[in-house]
């Protein structure tokens, strides 16, 4: 995969913007659409393709990316770009749609032939916009080379796991990383109105645990 590959990304909302300005800075040739098209304006304006229709976006392009809101609105996009969908394309499928929901765009898949790779992200607008997500990437090996590039620029780590993705397995090891940044949230949240509740100073919390091995950047 070189400088000019084309990569259709779905979606340019809170993660999908940030995605895509980074896929634009690492060089490859962009695509956008997204169903309210004022969102995706910067991007088009930083020098991606601005597609007012998905088929559109996805026609001819070497990987095609879904950051959208859940398995549904993945599986009407993808419907909606039947058009322009090839057999052999390869779909990184980045949006987290849990376990289950996975299975009904695994049928979209196989309907139009297409080369699914199961990759949810782990990080918020913040990470995206730094091109330091985590992708979780489950599906065949063969379409790594491809998208390599890709995962490049939107992260700071690329974790694969399951040569398929049958079984949804990057989309579960999402779900536990998401368990765990809520026991952290929590937790810090208990800690600070425990201490409020004490009549600590949440700031003296803190200080006292800065730097030592219960700190973190969550925290």
């Amino acid at each position: 995969m070189d400088a000019m590959t084309t990569v259709a990304l779905l979606g340019t909302g809170i993660m999908g913007a940030g995605m895509g300005h980074n896929i634009l800075a690492a060089g490859l040739d962009l695509r956008v659409w997204n169903r309210t098209a004022a969102k995706a304006r910067p991007l088009a304006d930083a020098g991606a393709t601005l597609c007012t229709d998905p088929a559109d976006a996805v026609r001819d392009a070497d990987v095609v990316v879904t950051m959208l809101g859940d398995a549904g609105d993945v599986a009407a996009v993808l419907e909606r770009a039947a058009d322009g969908l090839a057999a052999g394309q390869v779909w990184l499928q980045t949006t987290t749609v849990g376990v289950e929901p996975f299975e009904q765009l695994r049928a979209v898949a196989d309907r139009h032939g297409l080369v699914l790779l199961d990759a949810p992200v782990l990080g918020t607008r913040a990470p995206a916009e730094a091109g330091q997500l985590t992708v979780f990437v489950a599906g065949d090996p063969a379409a790594r080379a491809r998208v390599e590039p890709v995962l490049d620029a939107v992260g700071r780590a690329t974790v694969w796991g399951a040569e398929d993705c049958t079984r949804a397995q990057a989309s579960r090891l999402k779900l536990v990383a998401n368990s765990w940044v809520l026991a952290v949230t929590a937790a810090t949240g208990e800690s600070v109105a425990l201490a409020q509740g004490l009549g600590v100073d949440p700031q003296a919390f803190l200080d006292a645990v800065a730097g030592g091995p219960l700190d973190l950047p969550y925290l």
